[in-house]
């Protein structure tokens, strides 16, 4: 890929669900190191426009394509596609008692290892590789030890 190719380009993208069209011939350029604020009223698109990045089966795309870093990944899985980064998260995720977050995020990493065709880590070796990561974002070991999705709180998660 070259550098000044875009990571993500969108072109005459055109989707739908259950028959009813949503995305109409949507062209869309992401460069590395760009921030793009997708906004629109209720209805615009922009949830559908998400689904079908990342892949969710209930969209199907009538036209246009995806590449992302130079190649098409239309024919991908939601699966695949994750793997290659792009997924969706929960904007009010559940909290999952007993599951914490050192070991969903070992667990997530292993499983891009093996798609990687790389070598899987023990608890010992991916603490070594999980604390190089929360020193670049500045973040707390503490939050390890959590459950998952538990205490957000503020801007985290919305008060009832």
């Amino acid at each position: 890929m070259n550098i000044n190719s875009p990571i993500l380009e969108i072109t005459n993208l055109q989707a739908c669900i259950n028959e009813n069209e949503i995305l109409k011939d949507l062209t869309l350029k992401v460069h590395r190191g760009e921030i793009h604020a997708i906004m629109g009223p209720n209805g615009s698109g922009k949830s559908t426009f998400s689904k079908v990045l990342a892949g969710h089966p209930a969209y199907q795309v009538l036209s246009g394509d995806i590449l992302f870093k130079g190649s098409s990944i239309l024919e991908l899985d939601p699966e695949e596609r994750s793997h290659l980064g792009i997924f969706l998260a929960f904007q009010y995720p559940i909290e999952i008692p007993g599951v914490s977050n050192e070991d969903f995020l070992r667990l997530a990493y292993n499983s891009k290892q093996k798609f990687l065709n790389k070598t899987e880590v023990d608890p010992i070796e991916f603490f070594g590789v999980i604390n190089e990561k929360l020193e670049l974002v500045d973040m707390s070991p503490v939050f390890l030890s959590r459950n998952i999705n538990e205490g957000f709180s503020g801007g985290e998660k919305k008060k009832k």
